[in-house]
């Protein structure tokens, strides 16, 4: 069991909570903020909830800050004693698109080989109207809550697992680990060897540069 799916009442308390701590930070956004700037400000701020220890409600904060490329930006420990990572992640349903890295691959399949530990995506999906700043819905979700039919992989690293658009978000609660591990790998099965043809690609197209430039006077 995991804050996930136990003790939801205090879950649905804590979304609740961050949104309503975002609206009342909504100065601090100014006007027409840029995604950048809303997603720097809302760290900021969810950070300071961590670390100043106000998230009881649904456990005990770490309070460490985590390095700009770490895997999440905050943690804590549930109360059956498991190790949650919070990425946090901003969205405005006014743009067309947008397609966020969430984690790496090879990183995740490291973390999950303890099933106590969760990587988490914290998401709050906002808009701009008259240049001000509506928080619409915050989310708060394990990684293999998201359906692999909203995610994809990218080309950097060992793979980074994306969302495809966060205009389209599907959740599947009923979904286990083990269900989306599989298909994590499943759906490596068929990235990699495209990955190696494209490289392959590439390397035919610089042995025909490299001849040019041998020839070349």
């Amino acid at each position: 069991m995991s804050v996930f799916d136990d003790n939801k009442f205090n879950l649905i308390n804590f979304t609740n909570d961050i949104r309503d701590m975002l609206e009342d930070n909504d100065s601090k956004f100014g006007s027409n903020p840029s995604p950048r700037t809303v997603g720097d400000i809302c760290q900021s701020l969810i950070e300071d909830l961590f670390l100043n220890g106000s998230i009881k409600i649904i456990g005990n904060p770490i309070a460490e800050k985590f390095a700009r490329r770490a895997m999440a930006d905050v943690a804590f420990e549930d109360k059956e004693g498991n190790y949650i990572m919070v990425d946090i992640k901003t969205h405005n349903t006014t743009t067309v698109f947008n397609m966020p890295n969430l984690t790496s691959v090879e990183r995740l399949s490291r973390f999950y080989e303890d099933d106590k530990n969760y990587f988490s995506i914290l998401l709050i999906t906002y808009s701009i109207n008259n240049g001000l700043i509506n928080f619409n819905e915050v989310k708060f979700i394990p990684i293999e809550y998201l359906s692999w039919s909203c995610l994809t992989l990218g080309a950097l690293g060992w793979g980074q697992i994306q969302i495809a658009n966060s205009n389209k978000i599907s959740i599947n609660q009923t979904q286990t680990r083990r269900q989306w591990m599989l298909q994590l790998c499943d759906a490596l099965e068929l990235f990699y060897p495209n990955e190696i043809s494209k490289i392959n690609e590439r390397i035919e197209r610089f042995k025909k540069v490299r001849i040019f430039w041998e020839e070349h006077k």
